[in-house]
């Protein structure tokens, strides 16, 4: 089970980011690339997107270990440090990726808090999963890669449950059968740099009915980027147009990603 720090809780929402106290819309004046032609999130229109057959399966390699993680509150969400031996590649990919860690974004009170969007539907939470190129040695130098970061996008429906031993499986269930949606966008924090490859599954999956608390009694909320514009983008799908539903099918599971014990007690 995690329990995240004391540390002092920062929101980080659709109106300001942390110290810098700064309107998403001005984030362009400090960090340049939140102006860039190609940001993320953005809302997926279904019966615009074009299928593309060289968005294949996914192969995962370390998805079902168990492991332990460090957790960092970045103010604008919480990351989960992943072990570099979780890797992935196949989905079109250009290369084999390697994980870096996954974080999270979420509403109020089970409301909107997805940052992606699909034909203007928004979820209470969303995962990504951060992976960056086999050949670079951080983060930090895959940005510099047009393609260095390879993002998966998991959108979260709402249900109470708890998981001890945790593996990336449990919360990403044959996540290599799921269809999903692909575009060439950015971080979606400043300095919102353009260098990732996103994949947006088309699925839903469960999550806790909880408040999200990080060590105080200060719930963060409402930590996601309003949608960005395509500027003449084009999102690719991993299956044909008469295979698409309108909004993602609930998958039933009986897993999720950790579970509250209360709003003293923040995260276990």
């Amino acid at each position: 089970r995690y329990r995240f720090g004391s540390r002092k809780t920062e929101i980080f929402s659709c109106k300001r980011y942390n110290s810098n106290n700064l309107w998403p819309s001005e984030w362009k004046n400090n960090f340049p690339n939140c102006g860039g032609q190609r940001q993320s999130p953005i809302n997926i229109v279904t019966h615009r997107v074009k299928h593309d057959p060289k968005l294949t399966s996914f192969i995962f390699e370390g998805h079902e270990k168990v492991f332990n993680m460090s957790v960092e509150n970045h103010g604008h969400s919480a990351h989960f440090t992943l072990p570099q031996s979780v890797r992935l590649r196949g989905g079109g990919l250009p290369a084999t990726y390697k994980a870096v860690q996954f974080h999270l974004h979420w509403g109020e009170n089970g409301g909107q808090g997805s940052e992606h969007s699909v034909d203007g539907e928004r979820y209470p939470m969303e995962l990504h999963i951060v992976h960056i190129k086999e050949k670079h040695g951080s983060l930090g130098e895959a940005l510099n890669d047009s393609t260095g970061v390879a993002a998966l996008a998991f959108f979260f429906e709402v249900l109470i449950c708890e998981i001890e031993d945790f593996r990336l499986t449990d919360i990403i269930p044959q996540a290599n059968k799921l269809n999903y949606y692909r575009y060439s966008g950015s971080l979606t924090t400043p300095g919102c740099d353009q260098a990732v490859v996103w994949t947006v599954f088309q699925q839903s999956l469960p999550i806790m009915d909880k408040q999200l608390l990080f060590g105080t009694e200060k719930p963060m909320t409402g930590i996601f980027r309003p949608v960005q514009n395509l500027n003449g983008r084009v999102v690719y799908t991993s299956v044909s147009a008469h295979s698409l539903c309108v909004l993602p099918n609930l998958i039933t599971l009986f897993l999720c990603l950790f579970c509250v014990f209360g709003q003293q007690r923040g995260f276990h």
